[in-house]
């Protein structure tokens, strides 16, 4: 564990990794069994004959990267949830959570891809600027300001893949 600041970055163990290929496993065979219907055949078209279209071949890798970014996180939960999400990295995290005067926050953020993203919070002093590296790490760090926050991870130019997050009340 090494810690940078008031963020901690905790490289996942074997047991979250295999959790989250057994993950990334399953989503790969439901896709491969759904789009091995036999609806080819009812029109004709044999598969060497259908197009194949950028955007949906990047679909399913951006939705496996989803649920393996959000298993690895909710392996990290500590305490109640009060908010989380997953974006692509290209379109950044921008959200504004409420917190409550007297509690504790923790943020977990996990980017999976290339590149990395810059966290940042509004105001600045709800806690520290921190890169986030879409090398499949949690990234983690403490909030413990009380109203309204924004909190914001930007993708620095040429990253790529998705970030998720979670915030929970400890």
């Amino acid at each position: 564990m090494e810690v940078l600041d008031n963020s901690v970055m905790i490289y996942l163990s074997t047991r979250v990794r295999f959790t989250a290929c057994a993950v990334a496993a399953s989503l790969m065979l439901l896709t491969a069994c759904s789009s091995a219907d036999g609806e080819n055949e009812a029109d004709g078209a044999s598969p060497s004959s259908m197009q194949s279209s950028s955007p949906t071949t990047t679909v399913p890798s951006e939705k496996k990267a989803t649920a393996q970014a959000q298993a690895v996180l909710a392996a990290f939960r500590a305490g109640s949830l009060l908010e989380a999400g997953a974006e692509r990295v290209t379109d950044g995290i921008h959200t504004e959570p409420t917190l409550s005067k007297g509690k504790t926050y923790k943020l977990n953020l996990m980017c999976v891809g290339s590149g990395s993203g810059q966290l940042s919070f509004a105001p600045e002093s709800a806690g520290e600027k921190t890169a986030v590296p879409c090398d499949q790490s949690v990234v983690q760090q403490r909030i413990t300001y009380d109203g309204p926050v924004r909190i914001n991870v930007d993708a620095v130019k040429g990253a790529s893949g998705v970030i998720a997050w979670q915030i929970d009340v400890a």
